[in-house]
């Protein structure tokens, strides 16, 4: 076990830096000889040779100009050693039309080998002149080490040809050099057996044309190690500073760094490690990272060795394998190992041949582009046909070789990863044979080819394994052409290639088992090529580093990479942008419901997203995270310690940190169940039971009670079972007590960790409940500030965003045009902009110049509503969006500067002479991180924080009657006077009916009934209407059971409205608003709809005009007939379910309708702007509501139609199908056309059933009264009843009338 130390932070990083007298920029150029420069070619004709080309000379012809000016030629500079390179300059030639407008820049140690500069992941074009005197001059974004250097032009003058001259600036390097041949170790031992290291700074420098490789090592007898190991051409350090025996603790820490570093070229490593913290820089690119494990100290033993393992190493390490190549500046801590090594200061017996030079390189590579061919010769008419060449590249296809035959010709391709070879025979008959062997071949590694063709057998092998070598049969035997075209074949022939060119490398090019000499073709005594690249291999891996974000997976070809961002989380070119919404707030604001959620609180910070469950109430939005304890969970005891209780949340600290963060309120329930177990002891005593929460900090107050009180609910409201203790547990009783409330204060929240203490002695119990936790709000959504003077603006520090940058807000203005923000640099800048009432821009510079983006919005943006701006720039791209649809994407070009620079303070709002904004600006987020612009309002002038006025925006999602109600921090739907529940008024309120449930809802009293007689009210809220000239009902329904009263509407005089359900199903609806001898009935009688499937049914008048929509069927209108009246007058109460009445009421209702009452579901009932069923269901709402029977609430309202659609000849809304019938006939038979002898039957049957219950009735009417019951006046016109079982009341107290002789008593 090791010993763990406080964390520190990482220092900055070391750089060698020189004084101003030192300062690297010495010419290099103008004071060598003649000889020092050469060239591809020369002009004839006079002095325009290499040895001209100095900057601001005028000898010989004033300059260099090549033979030709094409893309082949270069100046060659070498500066008698390595040197340090800062910078470059060019000049036309003197006096003349011949300037170089662009060229590229290649540097080498040996003269062979190029490597091009490269910047912002590019081969680097330079700009060069536009006349033939001014200077122009590049400072090096990054220091080289070179010998040799040339300039070669890619663009020169219109009016005259290439002319150039030079200088290079820079000053001496030197530094020790070691040569590995594999064998050689090197060992520095320490001066101590046993190192404990807090601190480490290792750098070096390496050059390899191997893939693998130890470069250092190091580990100790306690199993901490490091390792810097190249493998497949890819840098690896891997560091453990120390794992437990347990396996709890896991040291080892792997990053890789770099691709493509076998090019044999200088690769420069900087390791600086403080702690647990680490920057690992390979080439100017610097990974960070923190180790794994709870260690600091890196304890090694002996020693650290250089080149592989040292001999000492225990076998434990694995067989790796040493490094080849050369090092140079290795510096161990302070220690510079080269030059101990010179010094014989370390062990390097090891070595055979210890050399400190680095031997020049054997290879001569070929770089090919798309538009690439090298024709090299063979032996002709020959029966043996052998070509074998290495080849590297990211192109899944491109064809490598192709060399015509005396009859048909061969193809070696690479295609689709895979190297195929085509054989094409055409001497007798066309024929083609194929064989093809490999995957996988495009990754960027070096790989060989061998093709042998021997008479009629052809052989392919694939990197050097002759067991998978694929051989197969020729029809013919091989008769060779002698040309052999390699990375390319254009000539339009008879016989084409099925690939045309290859971009990549190749070397080791060997024909007919010769090895080709390239610098022979290059002179141009070998061969020919065009557009070929001798001597360097260009290639450039674009997944290093990576650009893809979020772990998105990076793909390239030879020109661009592309990531696939799916199942990351992630959007866009880099998979940069979230597609997840940042919190359960923002989801509500869409129009969401609650539900399971993704969010992700940063954006496209490094928090990755994650899942929680979003609770949308009418006023609230709340996030629940819960944890892995169950409810009342015993507490076992340990017999020696406290009993830890350890809960696990389904998401990371960091990102439960997130959420209650941006919260505006969280809250924990916790509860803790005793018995003769105690909780907190006394205020001022050592409490037996704590919680440990956010930061691991220990906190001894319970819930309900607050920091600093150590107390539970109980004691706080002085309401504990023992009057002595502040916890109900603490009075130590041996009835089982609790203690419980709400943990309140956010920032100590969640709780993670429960130590319980008092559970050991005998008798002693407990029992523990963690709730979930639950947040509240978003701040960050709701960060507003208004900008109220043109001249008004917030500054904030400098964006961050070089190569990778997003900015997303909300604004809303009455403004035609306005700058929402900017940040300036030298020359790049970026600024968001309302050009004007419709059209938002983005602009910005990287260095390449001015780029702008526009999006147009069909309607005005400056309508006070919210509107939505999303911006994202990287290096592939630039988007700009408008309220989620409004886009418009910029490709990055293909070579230029990648990194926005910026130095002055970011403003939000007017800015250095810009159009200043006026209006609102919302929820700002830059790169991942939401600006407080409330807080930054609250002191600046001109800006008030905060913004009203979010109804006009969202109030859209308050549906159903929903009355939207502003709030400082959004908005919320008021669903009081609607038939609806929910965050939207969108969730159903309904209510399962059992026999004989009635909902009855009373409109008025009788002390209110006499003064508003002769009132006419139209569509009204009030509790308090009386004659209504309109109305409107709707409602859901689901039953299987039939006749049934759905709603009925009474009143004080004989105006009713009823809904039925008849004895087949159909519906019904009765109006009775006077005038008319029989009620105004409209019957639906071809469709039953008692199949308990939802319907819905909606009913409005207007004076006369009736309409009536069912389901997902058109409207269609009825009109009362000229004799009836309009006015619907004294209405009293609305029943649900069943009728259950005094006064006038239609008997038909009662006699076929009413019993045995609704059984089913009734939802989202709503009359006017009543919800009698809401009102009952939800106390506190009204008095005015009452439910006798058994009421359960269901959504069973709330489901969808699942019957197919009515076809159209039995559609109820078919004129021809459905209408009014007047006056009512219960007994007309529908156009269905129902069978004469079954209407017998049926009528006899019903008639039996009607005499059997009159019967029972009369059993029952004459028990009551004998019994004395209670006591009955039978109505006038109760003798005419076809049954006197509705002339029955109960004596119930919710109906208090007066009863008189002219109304009609009714019980059911």
């Amino acid at each position: 076990m090791k010993n763990t130390l406080a964390q520190a932070d990482l220092p900055c990083r070391i750089h060698p830096t020189r004084t101003k007298q030192e300062k690297c920029d010495e010419v290099l150029a103008t004071p060598l000889p003649y000889s020092a420069f050469s060239a591809s070619s020369v002009l004839a004709g006079g002095d325009y040779g290499a040895g001209y080309a100095k900057l601001n000379r005028r000898g010989g012809a004033g300059g260099w100009s090549p033979l030709n000016s094409d893309r082949s030629q270069w100046l060659q500079v070498d500066l008698r050693g390595r040197k340090q390179i800062t910078a470059i300059a060019t000049q036309g030639r003197y006096s003349s039309s011949d300037w170089t407008k662009q060229y590229r820049f290649l540097y080498s140690d040996t003269g062979s080998n190029w490597r091009a500069y490269r910047q912002d992941g590019t081969i680097w074009t330079f700009s060069g002149n536009w006349n033939s005197e001014k200077v122009v001059r590049h400072d090096l974004q990054y220091a080289i080490v070179a010998r040799y250097l040339r300039f070669v032009p890619l663009d020169w003058s219109e009016e005259g040809r290439i002319g150039l001259r030079v200088e290079v600036y820079g000053c001496a390097y030197w530094s020790d050099v070691i040569s590995f041949d594999g064998q050689g170790v090197m060992s520095y031992r320490f001066r101590a057996k046993k190192m404990r290291i807090l601190k480490d700074l290792i750098s070096l420098k390496f050059r390899t044309t191997k893939g693998d490789g130890v470069l250092l090592h190091g580990e100790g007898q306690q199993g901490d190690y490091i390792t810097l190991e190249l493998k497949r051409a890819k840098l690896w350090l891997q560091i453990n500073l120390g794992s437990n025996q347990y396996g709890s603790i896991l040291g080892h820490t792997a990053v890789s760094s770099g691709s493509l570093l076998d090019d044999d070229h200088w690769h420069s490593v900087v390791i600086e490690r403080y702690r647990r913290s680490v920057n690992f820089t390979l080439d100017q690119h610097t990974h960070n990272f923190r180790t794994n494990g709870e260690f600091d100290h890196l304890d090694l033993d002996y020693e650290i060795s250089f080149g592989g393992m040292a001999v000492s190493t225990k076998p434990v390490s694995g067989g790796r394998e040493n490094f080849v190549g050369c090092m140079e500046g290795i510096v161990y801590n302070s220690d510079n190992i080269t030059n101990l090594v010179r010094r014989k200061k370390l062990d390097t017996s090891s070595f055979r041949n210890l050399t400190f030079s680095c031997a020049e390189s054997r290879t001569f590579p070929v770089f090919f582009n798309a538009s690439s061919f090298l024709l090299l010769p063979g032996r002709t008419d020959a029966d043996t046909m052998s070509v074998s060449l290495m080849f590297r590249t990211w192109n899944p296809s491109g064809l490598l070789l192709f060399s015509p035959l005396v009859y048909g010709g061969v193809e070696v391709s690479l295609m689709d990863g895979r190297v195929t070879v085509h054989i094409y025979v055409s001497q007798k008959q066309s024929t083609r044979v194929d064989i093809s062997s490999g995957s996988g071949l495009n990754d960027g590694q070096w790989h060989s080819v061998h093709f042998l063709a021997l008479e009629s057998i052809a052989i392919l092998t694939i990197n050097g394994d002759e067991t998978s070598s694929v051989r197969t049969t020729l029809p013919v035997m091989v008769r060779t052409g002698g040309s052999y075209y390699f990375g390319g074949y254009f000539p339009r022939t008879n016989l084409s290639p099925t690939q045309r060119s290859f971009q990549g490398c190749m070397q080791l090019i060997h024909v007919d088992e010769q090895l080709v000499d390239l610098q022979a073709v290059e002179q141009g005594s070998l061969g020919t090529f065009e557009n070929v690249s001798l001597d360097m291999c260009a290639i450039i891996d674009r997944c290093v580093p990576n650009h893809c974000e979020h772990g998105g997976r990076c793909s390239q070809t030879w020109d661009s990479f592309s990531c696939a961002c799916e199942g990351t989380g992630y959007a866009g070119a880099t998979c940069h942008t979230s597609v997840h919404e940042q919190s359960c707030e923002e989801y509500k604001h869409l129009g969401k419901t609650s539900d399971m959620y993704w969010i992700d609180p940063d954006g496209s910070g490094p928090l990755e997203p994650f899942k929680v469950n979003c609770v949308m109430t009418e006023d609230k939005v709340w996030t629940t995270v819960a944890n892995d304890l169950p409810e009342k969970s015993p507490v076992s005891p340990d017999p020696e310690l406290s009993t830890v209780l350890q809960l696990n949340y389904s998401m990371s600290t960091e990102q439960i940190n997130a959420i209650t963060n941006s919260a505006e309120h969280c809250e924990q329930h916790v509860a803790y169940h005793c018995r003769m177990s105690r909780l907190l002891n006394t205020p001022e005593g050592t409490p037996f039971t704590w919680w440990i929460g956010r930061g691991n900090e220990k906190h001894t107050y319970w819930g309900g009670s607050g920091p600093g009180v150590q107390k539970c609910a109980c004691g706080i409201e002085r309401n504990c079972t023992e009057p002595s203790h502040y916890c109900n547990c603490d009075a130590d009783q041996r009835q089982w007590r609790d203690d419980s409330g709400i943990l309140m204060y956010k920032d100590h929240l969640p709780v993670s960790q429960v130590v319980v203490g008092d559970v050991r002695r005998p008798g002693s119990e407990a029992r523990l409940t963690i709730g979930a936790l639950r947040c509240q709000g978003d701040s960050n959504y709701w960060n507003a500030a208004s900008f109220n003077t043109p001249a008004s603006y917030l500054h904030f520090p400098t964006f961050r965003g070089e190569t990778s940058a997003d900015i997303s807000f909300y604004f809303k203005t009455s403004s035609n045009y306005g700058v929402f923000l900017e940040n300036l640099g030298n020359t790049d800048f970026i600024r968001i902009e309302l050009k004007s009432p419709t059209t938002v821009s983005f602009s910005f510079d990287v260095g390449n110049g001015p780029v702008e983006l526009a999006v147009q919005s069909a309607a005005p943006l400056n309508d006070d509503h919210w509107h939505r701006v999303e911006v994202e720039r990287n290096v592939k791209e630039a988007v700009l969006q408008l309220d989620g649809k409004h886009r418009e994407v910029r490709l990055a070009p293909p070579q230029g500067h990648t990194r926005l620079q910026l130095f002055s303070q970011l403003f939000v709002g007017a800015s250095g002479g810009q159009r200043g904004f006026l209006g609102c600006i919302r929820a700002l987020k830059m790169n991942g991180v939401t600006l407080d612009l409330e807080e930054r309002a609250k002191v600046t002038p001109g800006v008030k924080p905060g913004c009203s006025g979010h109804c006009s925006s969202y109030g859209m999602h308050c549906q159903n009657g929903g009355k939207c109600v502003e709030k400082y921090n959004g908005y919320s739907c008021d669903c009081s006077l609607t038939a609806f529940d929910g965050p939207f008024c969108t969730e159903d309120v309904g209510g399962y009916f059992e026999t004989g449930t009635v909902v009855r809802y009373d409109l008025m009293s009788d002390s209110t009934a006499s003064s508003l007689r002769d009132v006419k009210s139209a569509l009204s809220p009030l509790p308090t209407e009386a004659n209504l000239t309109q109305e409107e009902l709707s409602f859901s329904f689901s039953t299987s059971n039939t006749p049934s009263v759905l709603i009925y509407l009474s009143s004080r005089t004989q105006d009713y409205l009823a809904v039925v359900l008849r004895h087949n199903g159909t519906l019904q609806i009765r109006y009775n608003l006077g005038g008319l001898r029989e009620p105004f009935t409209i019957s639906l009688d071809h469709r039953n709809m008692a199949n308990g499937q939802p319907h819905s049914v909606n009913i409005s008048r207007q004076d006369r005009i009736i309409h009536l929509q069912l389901d997902h069927y058109p409207s269609v209108s009825y009109t009362l007939p000229e004799a009836s009246d309009t006015e619907f007058n004294l209405v009293k109460t609305i029943f649900l379910g069943k009728v259950f009445e005094t006064g006038q009421i239609d008997p038909v209702i009662i006699e076929k309708y009413n019993t045995p009452g609704f059984v089913g579901c009734l939802s989202r009932v709503q009359f006017n702007r009543i919800a009698p069923l809401k009102a009952a269901l939800r106390s506190g709402i009204s008095s005015a509501a009452s439910v006798q029977g058994v009421l359960v609430e269901s959504n069973c309202g709330a489901s969808p139609l699942t019957i197919s659609p009515m076809s159209a000849a039995f559609d109820p809304w078919h004129p021809d199908s459905a209408g009014a019938q007047f006056p009512f006939n219960e007994e007309i038979v529908s156009r269905d056309g129902l069978n004469r002898d079954s209407a017998i039957i049926g009528g006899i049957i019903a008639v039996v059933i009607f005499t059997i219950l009159c019967t029972l009735v009369f059993l029952v009417r004459h028990m009551f009264r004998h019994k004395g019951s209670y006591h009955t006046n039978e109505a006038k016109g109760a003798e005419s009843a076809d049954c006197a079982d509705a002339a029955i009341i109960v004596n119930d107290p919710a109906f208090t009338e007066t009863i008189d002789e002219s109304k009609k008593e009714w019980f059911i």
